[in-house]
């Protein structure tokens, strides 16, 4: 039996963060170098495609060689390059799978590309190394919430989509509406806690039961809702409390994100659940999770916030166990901004 450890080289640049990363064996992080572009885009209210593809140009090749440099690597240590080549913005993707190509074809390495989604569900598996399929996995960030039923690690099975906006998005676009700028979930997390969630009952769009798509997400009408409200106060002269406004919309999120996981759990006699994304940095979220799954005897897994966002070791990680079972990208390889999971 070879023992000697897989090393993958891995490059995300789905949308504003440029990153790399060596991930020996799947589950060990030797470096994740992460440069993000919050501060810039934030002059924008949120992230201008343009500009994030012209800095991740700027970016991607010293942040490759930091990774490497970090874990003590060359490329002649490394067994294959793995990167994101969707979904997300497609220029952005370009400029990561371009890279890609080319240190593969150069260093004569095998390349694997990875799917962006696929990417945050096995970031779950680098901190809890315990963690194996099956188990159901709740994938929320920016431009994703999808509910899926992960049965080994080749093999998942969507359960729910957002219908409209992703919870994310959801956020970013309240929180400019009641003034608190981009990014908007950190940032409504935050304010949150010194709000009253039950001071404005917001819509909770939920799907009937037995219909095909049940577990289905719908976040348009909730956001329509904080506007209409925000208008309406406006229009009577009414105060409008920031907090508050703020913990009504979250506590709604949170409700419907809870509300369908623990449904598809009770129903799939799931014993293992997991949170991924973007939004699982949020202490609402994760602790209501927490205490759902402990009510109904499920092991909960969610990583550290740096690995809920955006980041290569992610992508490493899935991409050693693609790379475990022999798949293989040749230099056609493109971007698929719309790749599905």
């Amino acid at each position: 039996m070879n023992s000697k450890p897989v090393r993958i080289l891995a490059i995300e640049s789905s949308c504003d963060e440029t990153a790399a990363a060596v991930v020996e064996d799947g589950r060990t992080i030797l470096s994740n170098i992460i440069s993000s572009q919050i501060d810039l885009h934030t002059l924008y209210g949120g992230v201008v495609p343009e500009i994030a593809s012209r800095k991740h140009i700027e970016k991607i090749v010293p942040v490759t060689q930091q990774a490497l440099d970090e874990a003590g690597c060359t490329l002649k240590d490394i067994d294959a390059v793995a990167v994101t080549y969707g979904p997300g913005l497609v220029g952005a993707l370009l400029v990561g799978v371009s890279y890609a190509k080319a240190l593969a074809y150069g260093a004569r390495l095998p390349l694997v590309g990875v799917n962006h989604i696929r990417g945050h569900i096995a970031a779950n598996y680098i901190e809890a190394k315990e963690l194996e399929p099956p188990f159901m996995c709740l994938v929320v960030s920016g431009g994703h919430t999808h509910l899926v039923n992960v049965t080994d690690y080749e093999h998942c099975r969507i359960l729910g989509l957002t219908r409209d906006d992703a919870a994310g998005e959801a956020f970013d676009k309240v929180a400019r509406a009641i003034g608190l700028g981009y990014p908007g979930g950190p940032k409504i997390d935050k304010v949150s806690k010194e709000g009253n969630p039950e001071a404005v009952i917001f819509p909770r769009a939920k799907f009937k039961g037995g219909e095909e798509n049940e577990y289905d997400f719908s976040f348009s009408g909730l956001k329509s809702a904080v506007l209409n409200h925000l208008n309406s106060c406006s229009m009577k002269g009414e105060e409008i409390v920031q907090a508050d406004i703020a913990a009504s919309f979250q506590a709604a999120v949170v409700d419907v994100l809870c509300h369908n996981s623990m449904e598809a759990v009770e129903k799939n006699g799931v014993k293992k659940f997991a949170l991924a994304g973007g939004v699982a940095s949020n202490s609402a979220l994760r602790s209501a999770i927490r205490a759902e799954c402990e009510k109904r005897g499920v092991q909960f897994y969610c990583p550290s916030p740096v690995l809920c966002t955006d980041n290569a070791a992610m992508i490493g990680c899935e991409g050693y166990y693609a790379f475990m079972r022999g798949v293989r990208s040749d230099l056609s390889l493109n971007a698929c901004p719309d790749l599905e999971l």
